[in-house]
């Protein structure tokens, strides 16, 4: 009885300290840029497909990491971005729209934040002004990706290439992740 009730106790317990963990607050492109113009950040944009697989191990794996879903909260405006999206996103006085290609097709949107290099997963950075920072392609582990989560949190990007500062930031001996 008693390693019943303990299970139970732990099963509770796991289950109410896994709720208490943040995790990202995902925007769509519109309310993303909307907010950027009153509060700018970059926008962090994970350009994914409902069947790519490294994607999904992406969000398992990277996304729910507590310290990065943190970053990602508190210095991105983080948007998830189905590239065969068959909805039309409308920004300004332009809509974008699906593109019939092949069996799936690709979403305009897609392929511009990508710079036409549709490869999924790929994580997009653009600046508040719409200007596509860096369009970072394949799945990225919590620690690799913590390397863009620093350099675009702050201004470096404005100052310095991204391959100098991952350089740099591969010499460290500790990640930074928990002072974003």
């Amino acid at each position: 009885m008693k390693k019943i009730l303990y299970i139970l106790a732990l099963i509770i317990l796991g289950t109410g300290a896994a709720s208490a963990q943040e995790e990202v607050k995902w925007y769509s492109i519109e309310e993303a840029i909307q907010l950027a113009s009153q509060e700018p950040r970059v926008l962090l944009i994970d350009v994914y497909t409902d069947w790519c697989g490294w994607c999904k191990r992406m969000d398992a794996n990277t996304f729910s990491d507590p310290a990065v879903a943190a970053a990602m909260n508190k210095h991105f405006y983080p948007v998830k971005l189905n590239a065969e999206g068959k909805e039309d996103i409308v920004i300004g006085e332009k809509t974008y729209k699906c593109v019939a290609s092949g069996n799936r097709g690709y979403h305009e949107m897609a392929a511009i934040v990508t710079k036409g290099r549709l490869s999924y997963p790929t994580i997009s950075y653009v600046d508040a002004q719409g200007k596509v920072l860096q369009a970072a392609p394949g799945y990225k582990t919590a620690e690799q990706f913590t390397v863009y989560l620093e350099y675009y949190s702050g201004e470096t990007y404005k100052n310095q290439t991204f391959e100098e500062f991952s350089s740099q930031y591969a010499s460290r001996e500790t990640p930074v992740i928990e002072n974003l």
